[in-house]
């Protein structure tokens, strides 16, 4: 979800006040961060001189990114990817105790990659019991999802093939595009099927190879976009793609990440919830947003597993997963297997809903959405929800140069959006200072003193209706 500005001034005042002093705010740090240095560098190595020089750049603009963590203030949790509170989950951390139980004698790093030492049976098994839960072939686990894009978009693609991707694809697909021997790229607009279409057809007419059968087209999309929070039209598109080649040689690569644990039966994700598995050639699910562990898992059948194994260098020349790591996915995937986070999931559904439905029937709403000051992303099938709702500030606002400076180098120059994610528990409590368990009914709309909702009898988490 995407938050308008004054509800991010009003996050940043609430920092601002529980701060012991100015110095220790984000603005301060912030601004201290974008003064140039390289002038005061004269007598300094070239070497680093050089790189201040380019920092310097950046800085200029406003957008030399500074970090901070979370520990220095006490706010509400609206940034994290720990949507359902796993993280936080005592059964989580007490599944993971068990599986390393399970193992007294497990080693701390896998001590060489896939092609030496790293392989194991653990690690097998737990892929093929991700691939069972996915509905896929066969799945293969690498230490990141970016990695995971990396590797899919500079093997897959053969010499003479076409990718075509949604203009608002991850960062990750780019890099590994950079590397892909498919020479053809085309983007389409976001989400737009018609705009998918006129990309195809200029693929077929172009691309003799192509257009006769001999060569495939890949169309990379995103389940749940990162910045914007809208949901890919998958059905829509996938029709798309087999009317304008019906021969089947268009295959779809989609990056889950987003999805995974929020959207579809037990959280197995977007092509999940639309039964749409024998559809899409290659699934990425990653585990470090909702699922509170690391790493990411690709789902595909052993054609595409075999071809990262033997061609994706970064994957070859990486040291395989680590049992902690893989105990922790493990752990994980036990809960979604056996619907205990099922109603975290409905319950973040729920909040995004009544969300929604609150800004929408606020007087403002009309007006706010006309200036384009704020758009909240819409799904017309209700069980699949966005998490996130895109809103940019306003240029002339004094805070405007400090929230922008965090997200230049990740999107264009004002396009940025100020990121917020509902959480079925956000830091102890909701952004009003409620409690999770203390929210309104969302069937009724009103509040209640304790677990229970107004005076329908039923709890908030039981009011998926």
């Amino acid at each position: 979800m995407c938050f308008p500005l004054p509800v991010y001034i009003v996050f940043l005042h609430q920092y601002l006040r529980r701060t012991h002093t100015m110095s220790d705010s984000f603005i301060v740090e912030w601004a201290r961060a974008q003064q140039p240095k390289a002038p005061s560098m004269k007598n300094a190595s070239v070497f680093y001189r050089n790189l201040e020089e380019e920092l310097d750049v950046r800085r200029a603009q406003h957008g030399c990114i500074m970090l901070h963590t979370k520990e220095q203030t006490s706010m509400v949790d609206f940034s994290s990817t720990d949507i359902l509170g796993l993280s936080t989950s005592g059964s989580v951390r007490k599944g993971y105790l068990d599986e390393l139980a399970k193992h007294p004698d497990f080693k701390l790093s896998s001590h060489g990659s896939r092609l030496t030492d790293g392989n194991s049976k653990y690690l097998e098994d737990v892929e093929r019991e991700l691939a069972a839960f996915h509905g896929a072939e066969a799945g293969l686990i690498v230490n990141t999802g970016s990695l995971g894009n990396a590797a899919i978009f500079s093997v897959i693609p053969r010499p003479g093939d076409a990718i075509v991707y949604d203009e608002l694809i991850h960062a990750s697909v780019h890099d590994g595009m950079k590397d892909s021997l498919a020479l053809y790229r085309k983007a389409f607009r976001h989400n737009d099927s018609e705009s998918l279409y006129d990309a195809l057809v200029a693929v077929q007419e172009s691309q003799p190879q192509i257009r006769n059968g001999t060569r495939s087209v890949l169309v990379a999309v995103e389940s749940v976009y990162s910045m914007d929070g809208d949901i890919c039209p998958l059905q829509e598109l996938i029709e798309t793609a087999k009317e304008v080649f019906p021969e089947g040689n268009v295959q779809f690569v989609i990056d889950e990440a987003h999805s995974t644990g929020v959207i579809g039966p037990n959280g197995a994700g977007l092509v999940s919830a639309l039964g749409l598995e024998s559809e899409v050639a290659i699934r990425l699910h990653t585990f470090g947003k909702a699922l509170a562990a690391t790493g990411a898992v690709i789902l595909c059948n052993e054609t595409v597993r075999t071809m990262l194994i033997n061609y994706a260098r970064s994957i070859m020349f990486s040291v395989a997963p680590s049992f902690p790591m893989l105990a922790s996915i493990r752990a994980t995937y036990q809960l979604l297997r056996s619907g205990e986070t099922q109603g975290a999931q409905n319950r973040v559904h729920e909040i995004v809903k009544f969300f929604l439905e609150t800004m929408t029937s606020d007087p403002i709403w009309s007006k706010a959405s006309d200036t384009g000051l704020l758009r909240l992303p819409t799904y017309e099938d209700a069980d699949v929800q966005p998490r996130r709702c895109p809103a940019s500030p306003h240029p002339d606002h004094p805070a405007a140069d400090a929230y922008q400076a965090q997200l230049l180098p990740c999107v264009p120059p004002a396009t940025g959006r100020f990121l917020g994610l509902p959480h079925l528990v956000s830091g102890g409590a909701q952004g009003d200072g409620t409690r999770a368990d203390h929210l309104p009914c969302v069937k009724h709309g009103r509040g209640s003193e304790g677990p229970g909702c107004c005076n329908c009898g039923m709890g908030p988490r039981d009011a998926g209706d």
